[in-house]
């Protein structure tokens, strides 16, 4: 009988873990991105390789794998040894597809281990400078009594955007038209044109659009205020309880990964976005420094999957 190469890496990775610790890493580790250069994601895992190269005495390298909602990236991992050089870094999108995708490639729950959540960006709202509503409470107010009159950009269908737009739709009864976007740059210059009149976006992405007077932000989906954007109210101040949504970026490794390794990693994830110099990167975009173990990094995956599968069973969010 055959046995295949995961099968195979899988057991030598369980008998021998504590040597492959020790020893590890002994050679360049790959961590694959499963969106283009430039996003949020790239940024994020970028700056986190850098560190862990520093620390770890390896490179880090970085391989872009975009496609299909980050499923082909994903899917690479998956398929990968559970030898310690191969990781990735995932978004939100990561949760939403258990849902959105019935028939995924890999089984999140069997072919995937959790590491450590690097960081957390709760979505702003933006909207034209020439809409008559100033802020978040307003805008509900317009979208309810103007019902279809208000379209929102995401960038795709399934996209932290457009499930958190959805949630916001559902929490305050209002009616808004979902305008999908192949990425959030074509969504963000059709707001600055006004073909749209709403965007949620992760504010690495709106903030100097906001400062440079090119849209108007108007909310923050999150219970706390962001120290990029101190001025800027969330949606709960404005009297919308409960609303949060946001992008978030973590580590994850092929299931199977000797635990010894998964912990270090974890715990360097851990020391570095406590470091100055990362923590005022990722604050600059938007972006809440988390850190934490793999389990609950876990249990965060766990509730994040329940929370948009709900939302998108729901507002009976397809993908095509």
């Amino acid at each position: 009988m055959k046995t295949n190469r995961r099968e195979f890496a899988l057991g030598l990775a369980a008998l021998s873990a504590p040597a492959w610790a020790q020893a590890w890493p002994a050679r360049p580790i790959k961590l694959i991105v499963p969106y283009p250069p430039g996003g949020f994601t790239d940024v994020t895992a970028r700056l986190v390789a850098q560190k862990l190269q520093e620390r770890l005495g390896q490179a880090v390298l970085v391989d872009n794998k975009p496609g299909a909602n980050s499923i082909i990236g994903v899917d690479a991992l998956a398929k990968s040894a559970p030898d310690g050089y191969t990781m990735a870094v995932v978004i939100a999108a990561y949760a939403a597809n258990t849902t959105l995708y019935p028939k995924l490639p890999y089984d999140p729950a069997k072919d995937i281990a959790p590491v450590s959540l690097i960081g957390l960006s709760p979505l702003v709202a933006a909207v034209p400078n020439e809409v008559p509503f100033k802020t978040a409470a307003e805008l509900i107010a317009y979208a309810k009594k103007n019902p279809g009159k208000i379209s929102f950009g995401s960038s795709g269908n399934g996209s932290a955007a457009h499930l958190s737009t959805e949630l916001l739709k559902a929490l305050t009864g209002s009616y808004m038209v979902h305008i999908p976007y192949r990425g959030a740059a074509a969504a963000l210059t059709d707001l600055m044109g006004g073909q749209i009149q709403l965007f949620l976006d992760a504010a690495s992405g709106l903030i100097a659009p906001g400062k440079a007077g090119k849209v108007r932000l108007i909310g923050v989906a999150s219970d706390k205020r962001l120290p990029a954007l101190p001025e800027l109210p969330t949606f709960v101040e404005q009297g919308v309880a409960g609303f949060t949504g946001s992008t978030w970026a973590g580590l994850l490794a092929p299931a199977g990964t000797p635990e010894a390794i998964v912990k270090k990693v974890a715990d360097e994830v851990n020391a570095i976005v406590r470091l100055d110099e990362v923590r005022q990167r990722l604050e600059a975009m938007g972006t809440v420094p988390m850190g934490g173990s793999p389990a609950e990094f876990g249990s965060f995956i766990a509730s994040e999957t329940a929370k948009w599968g709900q939302v998108i069973r729901n507002a009976k969010v397809k993908v095509d």
